[in-house]
């Protein structure tokens, strides 16, 4: 059966818990906008698409839940109910757009009853459209990849990350649909193992033949000729074609250009940030401390230390040969590429 990371349940949202995998498949039933606010929060729920479609779906759940008749009061509260959930993680795009788009729609005519089955229609209409466009990545991104190549992918992509079919990781296991023999190279991704846990747990749902690797032992593959192309995903896009993504991105694309590699980035469109002139303003998540000394709650390093742990890095623009979105494979200029002037 096809795994959903997110379903409307019709009066609340089920979401499969990230944290659990790969050893427990538990899914969550949230109720109401806090419960998402949690989920997002804690990773329960993540990938910045995913992250969009579960937003939206919490400013309908908070909706749903306001008793207030009177329109002036009931946008105040959920004036409150969207802030609370843009505060959750900074870095990815799709979530403020998908909070932004409802909030547009509350701000229109019509009574409170009104309005609610506006929000609750848009929420479902931006899981579908994300969805579609991953679909379309994928399909459109096939054509990057030979048969017989091998891969190598950061962080996680597919599914779980998207509410759709995948980014990155959708564009190959479009690869396998089309019978191309692929290869894929799978780095750990420290510090919460998102390509341990989440994309090999992926990939061989989708009996994809992949090797886990540490995330320090890329440049080692590379240079021994073992890779014929990177594809990662991002959460934020500039203007420029500056690309944040999970933390080690960076790294990635600075080896690949030196070992004459190709590095796509595979997103849709709603991880622009055409507000941006370059990734320098991109905001970096930094998250807690606890991540990085310890493995799923246990110690690895010693207590009172001091610990750095942004979640996301920027590639630049130069160090990319394209970026997949459901619009097309675009190469420089991106800003003219992606649909701006």
């Amino acid at each position: 059966m096809p795994m959903e990371a997110i379903k409307w349940l019709g009066d609340r949202v089920r979401v499969l818990d990230q944290t659990c995998l790969p050893a427990e498949e538990i899914y969550l039933e949230l109720s109401c906008y806090q419960e998402v606010a949690s989920a997002i929060t804690q990773l329960k729920i993540r990938g910045a698409p995913a992250i969009g479609v579960a937003g939206a779906y919490g400013v309908a759940l908070g909706a749903l839940q306001i008793k207030a008749t009177d329109k002036d009061i009931f946008v105040e509260e959920l004036k409150a109910i969207t802030q609370a959930l843009a505060s959750t993680r900074p870095t990815a795009k799709n979530l403020f757009l998908a909070i932004d788009r409802l909030w547009q729609i509350a701000k229109k005519g019509g009574d409170v009853g009104q309005i609610k089955q506006a929000l609750l229609d848009e929420a479902v209409k931006i899981h579908a459209e994300e969805a579609e466009a991953t679909r379309r990545i994928s399909q459109l991104g096939v054509g990057l990849i030979r048969d017989g190549a091998t891969i190598l992918t950061h962080c996680n992509t597919g599914a779980l990350a998207t509410a759709g079919y995948g980014t990155a990781l959708g564009i190959i296991k479009q690869a396998k649909d089309e019978s191309k023999k692929i290869k894929v190279l799978v780095t750990e991704t420290r510090p919460l193992l998102q390509g341990a846990r989440l994309t090999a747990w992926e990939l061989k749902r989708a009996d994809i033949p992949f090797t886990l690797i540490t995330d320090s032992m890329a440049g080692y593959f590379m240079g021994r000729g073992e890779v014929d192309l990177v594809i990662v995903g991002a959460d934020r896009i500039a203007l420029n074609g500056d690309t944040a993504n999970k933390i080690g991105t960076y790294s990635l694309a600075v080896l690949a250009k030196e070992n004459d590699i190709p590095f796509y980035v595979a997103a849709p469109t709603t991880t622009v940030d055409p507000s941006l002139a370059s990734g320098d303003e991109i905001p970096i998540e930094h998250r807690s401390p606890d991540e990085v000394t310890h493995i799923q709650g246990l110690r690895i390093a010693p207590d009172g230390i001091n610990v750095a742990n942004p979640a996301f890095d920027v590639t630049p623009h130069q160090y990319i040969s394209a970026i997949i979105t459901e619009r097309g494979v675009i190469k420089e200029p991106y800003g003219e590429g992606l649909g701006f002037p």
